[in-house]
């Protein structure tokens, strides 16, 4: 049985999270910073009436900010709690429908703060997508 993902990139890496967990994806946002947050909060975001934490995912991760102008895009997700966080990333991609036996456990050579929040990677043509535990990506240690 094969499951569809909303694939990402950060810093050049695939990322894919399972499409029913995104409620949407936006263009960049006007946030609103908040004073004392953690570096990974971004801000906050005004989506229809609703105020969204924004992560910026690269923070988050570990990775380096960029090193061009991008225009970020923010992921919309609802986690296992029914809370709803926007993640900042690089830029959005396909939605993609592997195979079963195209997925295997992670790596040992994946970064701890990575591993933290990958269950499993996927091996597609030419690339490898890493799929990311959105409750856990979006969980900030000074926060929890």
């Amino acid at each position: 049985m094969s499951r569809q993902y909303c694939t990402f990139r950060l810093d050049g890496h695939l990322f894919g999270v399972p499409v029913g967990s995104v409620q949407e994806v936006l263009k960049e946002q006007d946030l609103t910073t908040v004073p004392h947050a953690p570096v990974e909060v971004r801000g906050l975001i005004n989506l229809r009436g609703q105020i969204i934490t924004t992560v910026d995912l690269r923070s988050r991760l570990g990775l380096p900010p960029p090193t061009h102008n991008n225009d970020a895009v923010n992921i919309v997700v609802r986690t296992g709690d029914g809370d709803v966080v926007s993640m900042l990333v690089d830029e959005i991609g396909d939605v993609l429908e592997p195979g079963d036996e195209f997925f295997e456990d992670l790596p040992e050579t994946v970064p701890a703060t990575i591993r933290s929040v990958v269950t499993h990677v996927c091996k597609l043509d030419g690339n490898l997508m890493l799929v990311l535990d959105t409750q856990l990506a979006v969980q900030i240690s000074e926060l929890v």
